[in-house]
């Protein structure tokens, strides 16, 4: 027996009856052999883990632009943050943590530079329409390693794509992340929002704080717990009512403080109009592209995905840099 078949027994051993066990994945894209060592669950978080989307991700805006601090949250930050609270979540309800960590690790590797700014900035520009849950799955499946594609397994990549508020995951394990991005991104950018002064913990309204708790921590604890609780011996994923109603209403209140914020936002439109340039650009000049987006061509319709997928998997950085290699003349750039 390999050692990836004791760990497909001891997952029947240990997880709850309506857990995702690994020997009973739906498989994968493209049949392979399985790993000796790792059950598939496993092997797939390794696969993203060590993709180049992945790496991308640590120069990628999450909710501040360019912020002037060491300690605000990056895509990459904000991925790791989600893992821990799913893992959490999925360790205390039984239920299968590898899973829940692919899913949660590979949820965002669609995001474009500038985070949501560069989505609306793609997806209004791109006549295909551009939203990163899909981009993240046709990173997974075609695009990385040299368009081999990761090969994940049916599971991870059903979490991947239905990851936001409006999906619905078909395993237990997907529901989780769905859950855990939200937590975790309501509580960081909370908390990036009190650092960078846009608000303060005691502006924080009453309905929240008395419920939840008065600090992020708090919160955090809160909530997650909550989920945990509501959830227990139970072949669902739920928050109780009175914690629903809390998140519904810090989620208002962050849309009305931080996320229409002037000084949050206050460089979002140069960003949509930079990536809107860089779009334009490349799709007038498409043999400028890197040779791996040339070759996706063949049509009208992949002339457009390939332009996507190119400034899509652009970092903040380095879409600045070809910004200003294009359009800025050199003897400004050192000025």
């Amino acid at each position: 027996m390999t050692i990836r078949e004791e760990l497909e027994l001891r997952e029947q051993e240990i997880l709850a009856p309506w857990a995702s066990l690994s020997s009973e994945s739906k498989g994968r894209m493209r049949d392979e052999l399985p790993c000796d060592i790792r059950p598939v669950f496993q092997r797939d978080r390794d696969r993203i883990l060590h993709s180049k989307s992945f790496r991308r991700l640590k120069d990628k805006t999450q909710v501040f632009l360019a912020p002037q601090g060491d300690h605000y949250r990056t895509r990459l930050t904000h991925t790791l943050e989600v893992s821990q609270n799913a893992r959490t979540i999925a360790k205390a309800l039984r239920l299968n943590e590898d899973l829940v960590e692919a899913i949660a690790l590979g949820h965002d590797l669609g995001h474009t530079p500038f985070g949501h700014a560069g989505e609306r900035a793609l997806n209004r520009i791109c006549p295909l329409g551009f939203r990163h849950n899909e981009q993240s799955l046709r990173l997974v499946d075609v695009l990385e390693r040299d368009g081999r594609g990761l090969n994940l397994s049916w599971e991870v990549r059903d979490g991947i794509l239905n990851h936001q508020t409006s999906g619905k995951p078909s395993t237990l394990e997907g529901q989780i992340v769905r859950f855990s991005d939200k937590i975790a991104y309501i509580h960081h950018d909370m908390d990036d929002a009190i650092r960078a002064g846009i608000l303060t913990e005691e502006e924080v309204p009453e309905e929240i704080t008395d419920v939840a708790g008065r600090t992020t921590g708090q919160r955090l604890d809160y909530f997650i717990h909550d989920m945990i609780r509501t959830s227990q011996g139970k072949a669902v994923i739920a928050m109780s009512e009175p914690a629903s109603q809390a998140m519904k209403d810090m989620r208002t209140f962050m849309f009305r403080r931080v996320y229409s914020d002037p000084v949050a936002k206050a460089e979002e439109s140069r960003a949509e109009q930079l990536v809107e340039v860089l779009y334009e650009y490349f799709y007038s000049h498409v043999g400028e592209m890197p040779v791996f987006f040339q070759g996706m061509i063949n049509d009208e319709t992949s002339k457009i995905r390939a332009v996507c997928d190119y400034i899509s998997a652009m970092s903040d950085h380095f879409s600045i840099a070809k910004y200003e290699e294009l359009f800025v003349p050199k003897a400004w750039s050192v000025l």
